[in-house]
């Protein structure tokens, strides 16, 4: 079995459950935040659903500079509606999804790094980039929102199994 073909199941469950904690994001509550160092509402969402689109950088480059000398910083995507935020991360995880389906093994081993200022943070080869980087940070904010969810009182969907909400 090649390595995206081991990947796609994960990837397409994981997007699926966090499309559906996406979906209960209350617009009318984006400037929330459980604490003045937290993510509001919906800059913790914008960048949840943009997170996917790490990763046709990561399987067709070999690094990333968050702040290239000279150049453009990254810029956090803002948020709009929850409406605008699904249109978004539909398409941002449709990209993704091509993304892995086309990445032959042997460049899933090619390292890739994460730098900023053009110092490196990190080197690691493009299958662990993707699981650590992208899925799994994302899988950590996502509970992250579904801890916000909860503080708003808005129903905690099913993510790993029956929540309070959805038993």
């Amino acid at each position: 079995m090649s390595i995206s073909a081991a990947v796609l199941p994960e990837y397409d469950h994981e997007m699926s459950v966090t499309r559906t904690v996406l979906s209960r994001v209350p617009g009318e509550r984006a400037t929330w935040r459980p604490h003045a160092k937290s993510y509001s509402l919906g800059d913790l969402s914008s960048h949840i659903a943009n997170i996917p689109t790490w990763i046709a950088p990561t399987l067709s480059e070999t690094e990333l500079d968050l702040n290239p000398p000279g150049g453009t910083g990254w810029v956090s995507p803002t948020f709009q509606s929850t409406d605008a935020l699904l249109a978004t991360f539909d398409a941002n995880i449709a990209a993704g999804r091509t993304a892995i389906a086309g990445t032959g093994d042997e460049a899933f081993g090619v390292p890739w790094s994460l730098k900023s200022g053009g110092h490196v943070i990190f080197t690691m080869p493009r299958v662990v980039v993707l699981r650590s980087f992208v899925l799994n940070h994302l899988i950590h904010h996502r509970g992250q929102l579904a801890v916000y969810l909860r503080l708003l009182d808005v129903p905690v969907p099913q993510i790993y199994g029956p929540t309070a909400d959805e038993p």
